[in-house]
């Protein structure tokens, strides 16, 4: 079942909401509506860690909490058509392979609601479209700031990608570093993972696979 007020995809889903009818202001409202009672669940949440909520240091930590947690999972009101539907233009013939680079991402683990962050390398080959260079970074950000996976925030900037554009093909390749990792468990902090994901191209085509993965070191 699909949780209440949930926009979007069901979770597990990792295809792009681009052209999808996505109620942005339904989520925003349930959100801001909600917000009191995240406010009383951190309360209360401290005072299960045996913390005394009332004492100066945290009265004003549950509204912190509450206002980061909702900064944090700000992708859940951004609309993917909204975000590149204005910087769309003609790429005037050119084929060229377009790539950016080392752009910073921070995101929360679903499974901890721990902190994983680090960068993100996008390429795509035009077809006949491209896209302003700020908005790779937009997608990426969209999908970052909700609660994620790192395999399933790789694909959907890949789906998102060409569903915007249909490109000849994309790639995403994201390295990141995850506090649920190094902070507990097996507490392996110089750990790194390194997720992939590949469309039309850069899947069938091993050059211009080999190609991207050279432009960004890899």
């Amino acid at each position: 079942s699909v949780p209440l007020g949930y926009v979007g995809h069901p979770p597990g889903s990792v295809h792009s909401d681009l052209e999808r009818n996505k109620d942005v202001e339904t989520i925003k409202n349930i959100r801001n509506q909600r917000k009191q009672e995240l406010v009383d669940v951190c309360n209360t949440y401290l005072e299960c860690l045996g913390e005394d909520p009332h004492r100066e240091g945290l009265q004003k930590t549950p509204q912190r909490i509450a206002d980061a947690m909702l900064f944090l999972t700000s992708g859940y009101e951004l609309k993917i058509a909204d975000v590149v539907n204005d910087a769309i233009f003609s790429s005037d013939g050119g084929d060229d392979m377009v790539i950016v680079k080392d752009i910073e991402i921070f995101s929360l683990c679903e499974h901890h609601l721990l902190p994983f962050y680090g960068r993100v390398h996008i390429g795509y080959l035009p077809n006949g479209k491209i896209l302003g260079l700020s908005k790779l970074a937009r997608l990426a950000e969209v999908y970052s700031r909700r609660l994620q996976v790192q395999e399933r925030l790789t694909r959907q900037i890949a789906d998102a990608i060409m569903e915007a554009l249909n490109p000849l093909g994309c790639g995403v390749v994201v390295e990141c570093s995850h506090m649920c990792m190094s902070m507990r468990g097996v507490q392996k902090v110089n750990s790194s993972t390194i997720s992939s994901a590949m469309a039309g191209v850069f899947r069938d085509d091993e050059k211009t696979r080999k190609e991207f993965l050279s432009l960004i070191g890899k």
